[in-house]
């Protein structure tokens, strides 16, 4: 198992990539979790061209997407998606192994 990205999430990042004029070939989004936001830890979402050897590499809807072991034992099985409504628009994410999360959505505890 790994992140799963939706289709709609897909679609955001491809539009990102291409409003900031990226190399479409060679940026990957990276997820991952950092120490800090209000339940102990933050989603990361940032888009790339580096990588490490430890990273591991997917596709899901034409996005590569990269993860590193520590966050992917966080975040396996973990759906990202993307909303867009009247009370804000962003990256949601769907985290089976969150034991509790914040009332803002972008950070768990495991």
């Amino acid at each position: 198992m790994s992140v799963i990205l939706t289709e709609t999430a897909a679609r955001e990042i491809k539009s990102i990539v291409n409003q900031q004029e990226l190399d479409t070939e060679n940026v990957c989004l990276r997820v991952g979790v950092k120490g800090g936001g209000c339940s102990g830890f933050s989603y990361l979402l940032d888009l790339t061209e580096s990588q490490k050897d430890t990273d591991e590499i997917f596709e899901q809807h034409g996005v590569k997407i990269i993860c590193d072991p520590k966050s992917m034992l966080y975040l396996n099985g973990t759906t990202v998606d993307f909303k867009d409504e009247i009370m804000g628009r962003g990256f949601v994410f769907n985290n089976p192994n969150a034991t509790t999360t914040c009332g803002c959505g972008s950070s768990f505890s495991a």
